[in-house]
Order: C-alpha cells, then sequence, then structure tokens
C-alpha cells in the first residue's frame, strides 16, 4: 500500500539536521523521554535479551537504559545522524555504535533479540521496509518495540500556519491506520499496537518552536517556504496559535504510536 502521497524528507537533511541538533537535544527531550520510557516499560517482563539493537539512537538516553534494564547483554547503537553518535558513544551504554539506516540496516540475518526504537521510524519513508528489516534481523521469537508519530501530530500549530499563509510548516506524519495495516502485513505478530496523544504546555509559540528546533525536529518538508520567516508572518503566527491557549499555556498535541510486534519461532 502507500505509504505517503507526499514526500517525506530527504535522510540526508534529517541526519544533518539531528547531527547539529546533538549537543542542544537533551535539554529539550523531556517528551521523548516520556515516550521512550513508556515503550520500554511495555516491553514483556522478567525478559533477558542476549542482544540488543536501539534504532536511531539519537543521543545514547535510552542505550543506557537499556543496557541498565538488561544487564550482561550486549547492545549496539544505531542512527542515521553520525553527529548524535559522536555525541553518544563516550556516554557508553551500547559496545557498539554504528551509523545507518532503518531500512537498509548493515546487520546479517537473525542476530538481535530486541529491537528497539523510539521516535525515530516517522522519518522512514517506506515504513514496510523496516519492518522486513526488523523481520530478517530478529531471531525467532526476537521483538520490535518502536514508537512513533501519527497524523494529529502539532496539529495546533498545523492549523495556525494554515491560517497565516496555508504552506506546510510542519513534517507529515502517516495516519495510525497506515501504521495498523502495515504491522498487520509485516508477518511479525502485533502484541500491542495503539494510538495515544501526549500533549505539551508552552508558555509562548517561541519557546515551542525553539524546542524544535533544539531537537532537530523543526520543519523539514520538501517544498516547504524558503529563506526567513518574516515579522508579519510570525506576529500572524502568534494571533493564530494563541486562539488555542489554556489556562495552563498554549498546547502542543503529539499522537503518539506504540508497537510492540514479535517474530515468532
Amino acid at each position: 500500500m502507500a505509504e505517503f502521497s507526499t514526500a517525506l524528507p530527504d535522510k540526508r537533511q534529517v541526519a544533518a539536521s539531528f547531527s547539529r541538533a546533538a549537543a542542544s537535544y537533551d535539554g529539550v527531550a523531556a517528551l521523548q523521554r516520556a515516550v521512550g520510557g513508556r515503550l520500554l516499560a511495555g516491553l514483556p517482563e522478567r525478559w533477558q535479551p542476549a542482544c540488543w539493537l536501539d534504532l536511531g539512537s539519537g543521543t545514547g538516553y535510552f542505550s543506557r537504559a537499556l543496557a541498565e534494564r538488561f544487564p550482561g547483554s550486549e547492545g549496539l547503537a544505531l542512527d542515521i545522524a553520525e553527529g548524535m553518535l559522536r555525541h553518544a558513544r563516550p556516554l557508553g551504554g551500547a559496545q557498539g555504535f554504528v551509523a545507518g539506516d532503518a531500512e537498509q540496516l548493515p546487520l546479517r540475518d537473525g542476530c538481535v533479540e530486541l529491537i528497539f526504537s523510539s521516535l525515530a521510524v516517522q522519518w522512514c519513508a517506506a515504513f514496510a521496509t523496516v519492518l522486513a528489516e526488523a523481520r530478517r534481523t530478529l531471531r525467532p521469537g526476537g521483538v520490535f518495540a518502536f514508537s512513533s508519530l501519527a497524523v494529529g501530530t502539532l496539529q495546533e500549530l498545523r492549523d495556525s500556519w494554515q491560517a497565516v499563509d496555508g504552506f506546510a510548516h510542519v513534517n507529515r506524519f502517516r495516519s495510525f491506520e497506515t501504521y495498523r495495516q502495515l504491522c498487520a502485513d509485516s508477518g511479525l505478530a502485533v502484541r500491542e499496537l495503539v494510538v495515544e496523544p501526549h500533549v505539551l504546555m508552552f508558555p509562548d509559540v517561541r519557546q515551542l518552536t525553539h524546542e524544535l528546533k533544539a531537537l532537530g525536529a523543526h520543519n523539514l518538508n520538501p517544498g516547504r517556504p524558503g529563506g526567513l520567516t518574516g515579522r508579519a508572518r510570525l506576529r500572524a503566527l502568534v494571533e493564530a496559535y494563541e486562539a488555542f491557549r489554556t489556562p495552563t499555556g498554549l498546547p502542543a498535541t503529539y499522537q503518539v504510536v506504540y508497537g510492540v510486534l514479535q517474530k515468532e519461532s
């Protein structure tokens, strides 16, 4: 099935953006830590995989959490952004740090028992290929646990920009129904697949956009408006976003997909 009617960001742009954000990422990664923590807590209890892969490992925060959760296991951190790997390597957690692509894993067949991937696969245009690679590289009984983002993420920001100029200022994401269909067709057994909203609150639009840039997750859409955003458009954005204000601030809603899939024996 077609996953997107419009193109995702070029992977080289994604890698470069996240590489530039390596030093600032952890300071503003509250959502990423909450989502990854929820994903980690959802892994099978009393399970000790001998070897795991942190796919889209970023700064290595969850590589270190996986090492703590599974002492004595062997871990590999893999990311498309070499700047993230350079940042993560001295902090440890994994035994190996590899630059690679989730759609073409540089791993042999059946070599890992757990693939853990939190908030990374939304950048992959062909999630069916990611699933096929997971199935290929997992051992029988192995688990692919992932979190991602679905349509509706940053809808407040999207709607506000739509009111200003109609351009695509917010990254595109696939629908939850697409995730459901692709997982069902993957040949992996679906143990869990849900979508849960996660709302962050901000005092103003400037802090939200600053955080997105610090994460490396600002607008990377092909065909996005070029050049600087003019002051008038920014003022119009602020005015439009104010319509969403609540007593606790401006909401930014993330539609988070959680999946736990297993390669059956």
